[in-house]
């Protein structure tokens, strides 16, 4: 999985920082600590007694005599793997076959390659075998197969009752009517090889398909594409017959196609507002941004559209995550009640930590989050979930509040804000404590779903392999920003939380 430079590079970063395990895989995004501890010994062993172990390279465990016990097996019965594995009870499949290979390379059996005809190669045979001068014996040499598979081939293509072209003298009928009768079939015969010699031609220029494709695995949209280039040619029946698809299909799929002319150009620009938008915009919000750029279309088309070009928000339900480390000072209640709503800018804040697990290590967000529209007041990333983590939130909050503003500040009851220096903020600042009961997420159900909303459309979609502890802090950053100043939000009218406040008189 990782190459031995970088192993190299991971040891020598190892005893750069005094053998600290952790701050390597901080540093580089690999690999996880035990295997940067496995990597290290192995690096120590190599020092110590010149035998290279980096590629993890197993010592023999098996003596050139059981070696010698399992090839004789193998070669004696059957040269069968699987049987001589059972026999002898070692090694693997693969071990057993390269011992063989390397003690007699040319006794194992080599399977042979079997010969594949395509359908059209087939149907040239059996025109030739019912218009030959010779025999059917030389027709089948000079084709490369036997007799039988020729005839098989006939009895497929044509069915067994269809009478052959040549026939002795004393077979021929005698009466007219059956001649005639007999040629009538043969040139529908013949009719349907075309048609399907055809049908094979268009299927590898028009949607790149082997000769030899069968009918079944064509989907309807592939069958009406070879109808339409050959119902100049044949009846557009005797097509449909002969790929087997109905009428009403047929012309359901020639309407889809005519609409996804329509809207290919408006299907280019949902992709692409899907991509700049973090690929976390449903089919609604997609719709909204839209109707904001004056394109009038359904929320249906949109959802369509969306759905053909695979573009889906992903979500990921993970289990719970608390804090909560028992009653250290009396809490005050809760004064919320769950009613997220405030009629102005800093009257409710809500406040919580979580916490982002990448390959790197652990990121913690300590966020406030404003009831009136969402908006993040502040907010605090940081490695490790110390009181600074939340001291340093607040005092940014309360550096925004204007003469007058005192908020309801609502927290779950963890020790991060029931500590003397955060109830010493909060009361130099005015703010009114509110915390949820004991154990119930709900009572902060806001602030979760900001937390929900941040790791669905950010976290979950990427992977996050090989990326810094302090790249990803800044990830997560321009991320909260673009949130409070570019991502819509439906409940405020297709805008923005700075948009929104802007657009009251709040914000400039």
């Amino acid at each position: 999985m990782y190459s031995r430079e970088d192993r190299i590079k991971a040891i020598e970063l190892w005893l750069k920082y005094d053998k600290n395990l952790a701050a390597v895989v901080r540093e580089l995004g690999y690999p996880s600590t035990k295997m940067l501890s496995i990597w290290c010994k192995a690096y120590l062993h190599e020092k110590e007694t010149g035998s290279s172990t980096m590629h993890h390279q197993r010592a023999g465990r098996y003596s050139a005599e059981q070696k010698k016990r399992a090839v004789e097996y193998y070669f004696s019965h059957g040269r069968c793997l699987a049987r001589t594995i059972r026999a002898v009870g070692y090694p693997c499949r693969e071990v057993l076959a390269e011992w063989c290979e390397a003690v007699e390379p040319t006794r194992r059996t080599q399977s042979r390659k079997r010969v594949h005809f395509s359908n059209e190669q087939k149907q040239e045979a059996v025109i030739a075998l019912c218009s030959r001068t010779g025999s059917a014996n030389e027709l089948a040499k000079a084709q490369g197969v036997t007799r039988t598979v020729l005839y098989n081939w006939k009895n497929a293509l044509l069915g067994k009752e269809a009478p052959m072209a040549q026939k002795k003298p004393k077979d021929l009928p005698k009466d007219k009517d059956q001649l005639l009768s007999e040629i009538a079939v043969l040139e529908k015969q013949v009719q349907r090889l075309r048609l399907e010699k055809d049908i094979l031609e268009a299927a590898a220029a028009l949607i790149k398909k082997d000769p030899g494709v069968d009918w079944k695995e064509l989907s309807n949209r592939e069958k009406t594409i070879l109808i339409g280039a050959l119902k100049h040619t044949y009846p557009v029946k005797a097509l449909l017959t002969h790929v087997g698809l109905s009428r009403s299909s047929y012309y359901y799929q020639r309407w889809a196609m005519n609409m996804e002319c329509k809207y290919t150009a408006l299907k280019a620009h949902i992709i692409e507002l899907f991509e700049q938008n973090n690929r976390c915009y449903g089919y609604r919000r997609i719709h909204e941004v839209l109707s904001q750029e004056g394109v009038k279309v359904s929320e249906k088309v949109v959802r369509t559209l969306m759905g053909e070009a695979c573009l889906v928000a992903q979500r990921k339900h993970t289990g719970k995550y608390s804090s909560y480390q028992g009653e250290i000072t009396p809490a005050p209640e809760n004064l919320i009640e769950r009613d997220f709503h405030a009629e102005a800018p800093n009257q409710k804040w809500l406040t919580d930590i979580t916490e982002f697990r990448i390959p790197a290590g652990k990121a913690y967000l300590s966020p406030v989050v404003d009831c009136f529209d969402g908006m993040l007041v502040s907010w605090t990333i940081s490695t490790r979930p110390d009181a600074a983590l939340v001291t340093t939130m607040l005092d940014l909050a309360t550096n925004t509040l204007h003469d007058g503003e005192y908020p309801i500040i609502h927290t779950d009851r963890g020790c991060h804000y029931r500590w003397p220096g955060w109830l010493e903020r909060t009361g130099k600042a005015s703010l009114v404590r509110s915390m949820s009961k004991k154990g119930c997420s709900p009572d902060n159900a806001a602030c979760e779903g900001l937390f929900g909303r941040i790791k669905n459309e950010m976290f979950y979609t990427r992977n996050w392999r090989g990326v810094t502890m302090d790249s990803f802090m800044e990830i997560l950053d321009k991320y909260l920003h673009w949130y409070n100043t570019v991502r819509i939000k439906m409940s405020l009218g297709g805008k923005s939380p700075l948009q929104y406040r802007i657009g009251l008189g709040l914000a400039a």
